[in-house]
């Protein structure tokens, strides 16, 4: 479903250039979780910015369905990311002045094509779901770390994309809330069919994941059924 080949991404910092992706090959299909470890700075959240159409790679190309991401127009990348990609991150980057259930109704609002009654029914539904259905009216400071966490994946799942992109998700958060997001993430993904890319320096328990991937210093690997890691080539693709 996505692939990425030769993936480079290059920062301009003063009069120095940091190499934060180093020929990265990477695919995602259909419905599998992939897991990209390695320590902080290594260019994992590059990476999924490159794969998730935030940002633009150096050089290399990313394609969803065949279809070239960043040879599409800004507004089409735009409808790309509202309409097949949901993303989950570490601060949760939900809006102070909404309440819960505005959070996560605010995506299909904005793709459109359904009345309001029919998005909140939806949102109610899937707040329901991730244990939020008696906070619909909270604001963001009157609900906890885990709380705000789960918020945010229902408005990840809102207009029901292809894949989820998660960026350090259980950062914030203790280890038991931590094992409850990944457990709810993989049951949302079994049932739907749905892609997950997680990213983090934080372990994962294998049952999580199909397929894992570690990075360090912009070079991403992909670590084999015995342990050892392999640049995985996706040139006869």
């Amino acid at each position: 479903m996505i692939v990425a080949q030769n993936i480079n991404k290059v920062y301009k910092q003063g009069f120095r250039s940091v190499h934060a992706v180093k020929e990265a090959d990477i695919r995602v299909d259909e419905g599998e979780r992939v897991y990209v470890h390695g320590p902080s700075g290594a260019g994992k959240s590059t990476l999924l910015h490159v794969l998730g159409a935030l940002d633009k790679p150096t050089a290399g190309k990313v394609s969803f369905r065949e279809k070239s991401i960043y040879a599409l127009s800004d507004r089409k990348r735009s409808s790309l990311r509202n309409r097949n990609f949901g993303f989950i991150f570490q601060f949760y980057h939900l809006l102070s002045e909404l309440n819960v259930l505005e959070n996560v109704m605010l995506p299909a609002m904005i793709k459109g094509g359904a009345s309001s009654g029919k998005i909140k029914s939806r949102a109610k539904g899937l707040l329901d779901m991730v244990g939020m259905s008696d906070r619909l009216k909270h604001r963001t400071h009157q609900i906890s770390g885990g709380e705000a966490q789960r918020t945010a994946i229902a408005r990840a799942l809102v207009n029901s994309p292809d894949v989820i992109f998660c960026d350090e998700p259980t950062g914030n958060l203790d280890s038991k809330m931590s094992e409850e997001i990944y457990d709810l993430l993989y049951k949302i993904s079994e049932a739907s069919g749905m892609s997950v890319v997680v990213v983090s320096h934080q372990e994962v328990e294998k049952d999580f994941f199909h397929t894992e991937y570690y990075m360090k210093d912009g070079v991403l690997e992909k670590v084999t059924d015995k342990g050892t890691k392999e640049v995985e080539d996706l040139m006869t693709i």
